[in-house]
């Protein structure tokens, strides 16, 4: 498979570091002018843009595939929907550098867009979560991962386009403490010395809620997850990059219980606190193609 347009730090490895910065529109009539700021830059691996429908709309671009999230009403599991106009990852190495860069990036957006939150994310004993487990075992790789993440030449939108959705996960870590070892690796599925994956999981392990290929269609995502630590509160910044929604909205339906009663084992001790989708342009050379 050719290598499409596609907004290369989708597909690079998680960063050391990043920053995750949302902004709102602030004065439409300065939104293309800003828009046309940021496209002009060059965009490598540092950066992952994805534009909110109300940018889109203020935009007038057409993106078949935006849409808002899909409803959870029947569920017990509130998943609070907090859109944003734009979403920008910034990924790297030092902090510092992402706290400058960020705030170049605002100061570049200004007047169209105004910041409203910011989060630092960082890699955790080689890629763990803060529970200690194992993060995106099974996220696919090589041309499986282009196949999960880009949308092709029949989605819809743009060829090289992606989805993403973005979710911020607290996690209470008491909770996650007092449980006793062999709970916790019921709860995900996975033993947490070795990683594998328990033969006798019971129905509500995260491992049974989310495996990919047991949904009609297969609901594969490209998942680009990271910690995250905000004064007392932490958890995980879930990333899921689609050539759609369906396929994250799938899982996460089956995780809350809407699919079959049976709600995810994790959220006895974690919980959605922010959800929001954006669409991720393609590139033409090496800048964003609007």
């Amino acid at each position: 498979m050719s290598r499409p347009p596609l907004q290369p730090g989708i597909l690079a490895p998680v960063p050391a570091h990043a920053r995750s910065l949302w902004f709102r529109i602030d004065d439409v009539a300065g939104v293309p002018a800003a828009m046309r700021r940021l496209a002009a830059q060059p965009l490598g691996d540092a950066m992952v843009v994805g534009l909110g429908a109300t940018t889109v709309a203020t935009l007038a671009l057409t993106v078949p595939g935006l849409r808002e999230p899909a409803s959870t009403l029947g569920s017990t599991v509130s998943v609070p929907h907090t859109p944003a106009a734009l979403w920008c990852w910034l990924r790297g190495d030092d902090r510092g550098t992402l706290l400058h860069r960020g705030r170049a990036l605002a100061a570049m957006l200004a007047p169209g867009f105004a910041p409203t939150a910011a989060l630092d994310g960082f890699r955790h004993d080689g890629g763990r979560d803060l529970t200690g487990y194992e993060d995106g075992t099974e996220n696919p790789v090589g041309d499986a991962a282009i196949a999960a993440a880009c949308v092709d030449q029949a989605g819809g939108a743009p060829p090289g386009s992606s989805f993403v959705a973005v979710q911020r996960w607290q996690h209470e870590l008491s909770r996650f403490d007092a449980m006793s070892p062999q709970a916790r690796d019921a709860a995900i599925g996975r033993r947490r010395s070795d990683n594998e994956e328990l033969a006798d999981a019971p129905a509500s392990a995260h491992v049974k809620r989310t495996a990919q290929e047991s949904f009609t269609p297969a609901a594969f995502v490209l998942r680009r997850s990271m910690p995250y630590l905000d004064r007392e509160a932490a958890g995980l910044l879930f990333v899921a990059f689609g050539r759609s929604f369906d396929a994250f909205e799938a899982q996460l339906h089956r995780m809350i219980g809407l699919e079959d009663g049976i709600t995810d084992a994790l959220l006895q001790f974690t919980r959605p606190v922010e959800s929001a989708y954006f669409w991720c342009p393609p590139l033409l050379g090496d800048r964003l193609a609007l």
